[in-house]
């Protein structure tokens, strides 16, 4: 898994596996919108306004967080 957010959009991504290519996103909600593989998985799942949606360290432009 690998989160990063920009804050410049003040937009997260959390990348579930090492899919590359998504088939269909899905808006699950105004803020959240999930990514699918061809297969039905669940590749990533993007969170807008992520600065009141989740908890972030947002004092950095990009913050990477890996192996979680």
């Amino acid at each position: 898994m690998k989160i990063t957010y920009d804050k410049k959009i003040d937009a997260a991504y959390i990348k579930l596996n090492d899919k590359s290519v998504y088939h269909v996103g899905k808006k699950v909600s105004d803020d959240v919108l999930v990514d699918y593989a061809e297969d039905w998985t669940v590749v990533g799942i993007e969170v807008l306004a992520a600065s009141k949606n989740m908890p972030l360290p947002v004092s950095q432009q990009q913050v990477p967080i890996e192996g979680i």
